[in-house]
């Protein structure tokens, strides 16, 4: 089934398919493919970061295979057991049809993170560190996931006159007559801006391994709070009038402020970070400073302490004469040698000496 999708007030019409293409009787939908580039850059993206984390690649891919297989389990089964109705239970075989659609995010997440930290710590690896990592790979896949909705048209919502209103026939039946907010966009651009963020502060500020995973809880619970609040479609609490996704996204979000403020003098990091603290745990080099070589000008000692406060012209004089003086005593030395060499060879030779006659 196609969609025909609309921004009225942009002037702006798109035909989609949901189905990419076919095998056979196979299809294979967009929003598999989408939900698996997501992952793949999310993977990526993880890889190349490893280093500056100081964690083990080949590790973090044992935590990621095990957290994915249970993300994707957990996320459908969080939609199903909150689905509204009887439709699961009557046909139980169309919960294995996740291409339709039906995956809960925040099940996924929690499942998700659940096993890869425990794979992570039977690993002996740095949990924190690894979640810190992890969460910015999540903002990844949920910025490129969301595009999925669209192509299903799902998880919009409820009317709206603003410029960048959605209208399609999924929309029609719901809201007919009037184009809906576009979710699916909202999410997908914050978590965007949440990555670019977080990616700096982890690079550059972050003081504690754990703190960038706080922080992301933070803000997507506040980010799906009000994006939940507009949406047609929620789960809901059975008998109880509340959003799942409002309930978890508020006590993810008063968590994670109390635990940042708990940790708020922490220095622990095992990885990248605010360079302060890594030079001061032996992470990182010190900064080198700058030397200033400074031409040190001779210093004026003052007048010759040997000849007190004489004028210059008797100090040559003295001079003058302490040369004389050394010259006649080099030239009486240099005599007296002569001479006594001059003996010592007459005595050798036995010249120069008067004999006894026999």
């Amino acid at each position: 089934m196609t969609h025909t999708i609309s921004f009225p007030s942009l002037g702006w019409e798109f035909t989609v398919n949901p189905v990419a293409f076919s095998i056979g009787d196979f299809h294979v939908y967009w929003y598999g493919i989408i939900i698996a580039v997501g992952f793949l850059l999310a993977l990526i993206y993880a890889s190349f970061s490893c280093k500056k984390m100081h964690i083990d690649v080949n590790q973090l891919f044992d935590a990621v295979i095990v957290g994915l297989i249970v993300g994707v389990i957990c996320a459908r089964l969080f939609y199903v057991i909150f689905y509204p109705g009887d439709k699961y239970r009557e046909n139980p075989l169309e919960i294995f049809q996740i291409h339709d659609g039906g995956l809960a995010i925040y099940g996924g997440i929690i499942g998700g993170l659940a096993a890869g930290a425990l794979v992570a710590k039977a690993r002996k690896m740095k949990v924190a560190a690894v979640l810190d990592l992890a969460s910015l790979g999540f903002l990844i896949g949920q910025c490129v996931g969301r595009w999925g909705n669209f192509i299903n048209q799902e998880a919009f919502g409820t009317a709206t006159d603003l410029p960048w209103g959605m209208q399609s026939d999924a929309t029609a039946q719901v809201v007919p007559g009037s184009p809906v907010h576009p979710c699916f966009l909202y999410e997908s651009l914050l978590c965007l801006l949440g990555f670019i963020l977080l990616h700096i502060f982890t690079r550059k500020y972050r003081r504690y391994d754990g703190q960038t995973f706080l922080l992301y809880i933070v803000w997507y619970g506040v980010v799906r709070f009000f994006i939940e609040g507009l949406r047609t479609d929620s789960l809901m609490i059975p008998g109880v009038d509340l959003r799942v996704s409002q309930v978890i996204a508020a006590a993810c979000v008063a968590v994670g402020v109390i635990l940042l403020v708990v940790f708020r003098h922490k220095t622990s990091l095992s990885g990248c970070g605010d360079p302060q603290i890594m030079e001061s745990i032996g992470l990182a080099e010190p900064t080198p400073q700058e030397e200033t070589v400074e031409e040190e000008e001779p210093e004026d000692d003052g007048p010759s302490t040997i000849f007190g406060d004489l004028p210059p012209e008797e100090v040559k004089e003295i001079y003058r004469g302490i040369a004389g003086a050394s010259k006649e005593s080099s030239e009486e030395e240099q005599e007296m040698s002569t001479a006594a060499r001059k003996k010592a060879y007459l005595q050798e030779n036995d010249l120069g000496t008067d004999k006894p006659e026999e």
